[in-house]
């Protein structure tokens, strides 16, 4: 199997996994009081470790439950195996895998499978985001009070003070705000045209980077700035490129 092939293996044997645990009691390994960690977490990565090495055995696994691999490989699979797991925790049909590659920190692949509806996202450096196969592209909404704007509110006081503030205002000029409770499905959705832009002040590699490339592969526009201490945490601001998201910043 190609990279690709292998990537969109893993993300659908996960979502078989995840759709069969749905409706079913799940095991909570943390409980925080803005997150969860379920069992099906690490269960799901996993698998898609187990899937993604047998193919490419010499390439390193960087994930939201932990590394596998040859850590010192420029091949790097970034991997979030529920994004989204207070819904999928709560039975919200609202959640995704997300699978990215990057090569000597350069993204070049990316796939984001929401199993509840059977879309798949996937995108290969310098070619075509396809939806379900099908090309797509960003909104050509120009002005906020035409938009629908996504924010998150992360899970400390500052993060969620200031995603808060940002909601306030986004709410007085936007026609619709979210706050969804997934960011990869969030950029996959900005990457088709759903949503307009998405802003949160502290966001993990794992949750963005393959929708990243998506947003940016379909004439969207995507700022990220890292946390002083985590090179790999990060606030962002993501958009079709057109409407004048800096309104509200």
């Amino acid at each position: 199997m190609t990279e690709l092939e292998t990537a969109v293996h893993a993300a659908r044997e996960v979502g078989k996994m995840l759709r069969a645990n749905f409706n079913r009691p799940k095991n909570v390994d943390e409980a925080h009081h803005h997150d969860l960690k379920l069992a099906l977490d690490r269960e799901s990565q996993d698998l898609i470790t187990e899937i993604i090495l047998k193919e490419f055995p010499t390439h390193a696994i960087y994930g939201e439950e932990g590394l596998a691999g040859d850590q010192s490989s420029d091949h790097q699979w970034i991997v979030d195996p529920i994004d989204g797991t207070v819904n999928f925790f709560y039975s919200i049909p609202h959640f995704c895998i997300s699978i990215a590659k990057r090569v000597s920190e350069e993204l070049v692949l990316g796939v984001i499978y929401d199993p509840m509806v059977d879309e798949l996202w996937t995108v290969e450096k310098g070619g075509a985001m396809l939806l379900n196969g099908e090309p797509a592209k960003v909104s050509s909404r120009e002005t906020l009070e035409e938009s629908i704007l996504f924010v998150g509110c992360g899970k400390d006081e500052e993060a969620m003070t200031s995603g808060l503030e940002r909601f306030k205002r986004g709410s007085l000029r936007a026609r619709k705000m979210r706050m969804m409770g997934s960011a990869a499905l969030g950029m996959a959705y900005i990457s088709c045209g759903r949503l307009d832009a998405y802003i949160e002040s502290r966001i993990s590699l794992w949750d963005i980077a393959a929708g990243q490339l998506m947003v940016e592969a379909t004439g969207g526009k995507v700022n990220l700035v890292p946390h002083p201490d985590n090179p790999d945490v990060y606030s962002i601001v993501a958009s079709n490129g057109k409407i004048p998201i800096e309104e509200i910043l």
